[in-house]
């Protein structure tokens, strides 16, 4: 079994020698945890976290795209809060992604999350096509 490392540029960087964006193996596409960092600036968007969760989906989903594969496919999801205090404020924004049939989920309360936002979403999905080279 091999696996194949995505990088895109629709989507923040990773720590060079540290880790992935993505691994696709064996039909699957692991994508590491996306925290609400603008790609072009490097930054944690301005915003609560209902703007966080959007832009924690549109990392994953460029990230996705360039594995071969969507947001609709995706397979088992966690989501990692600062506050679970924000929980209800982040499902109304998670709700409306993932397709007509929503993956499994984990959602947890933690410590600290990177550059102490307020969410980071990581998730796994079944590769459709491809990867995009």
């Amino acid at each position: 079994m091999s696996k194949v490392p995505i990088l895109t540029d629709k989507a923040p960087k990773p720590l060079p020698g540290m880790y992935s964006q993505a691994i696709v193996a064996n039909g699957f596409v692991y994508c590491s945890g996306a925290v609400p960092m603008d790609p072009e600036t490097n930054r944690i968007i301005d915003g609560d976290i209902q703007a966080h969760t959007h832009q924690c989906i549109k990392n994953l989903s460029a990230i996705l795209d360039a594995a071969g594969s969507s947001i609709d496919h995706v397979v088992k999801v966690n989501v990692f809060l600062a506050d679970m205090g924000d929980f209800a404020r982040m499902n109304e924004v998670y709700m409306t992604y993932w397709g007509a049939v929503k993956p499994c989920r984990t959602c947890v309360a933690v410590k600290t999350l990177p550059l102490n936002t307020d969410v980071e979403i990581e998730c796994t999905a079944i590769q459709v096509a491809k990867q995009k080279l």
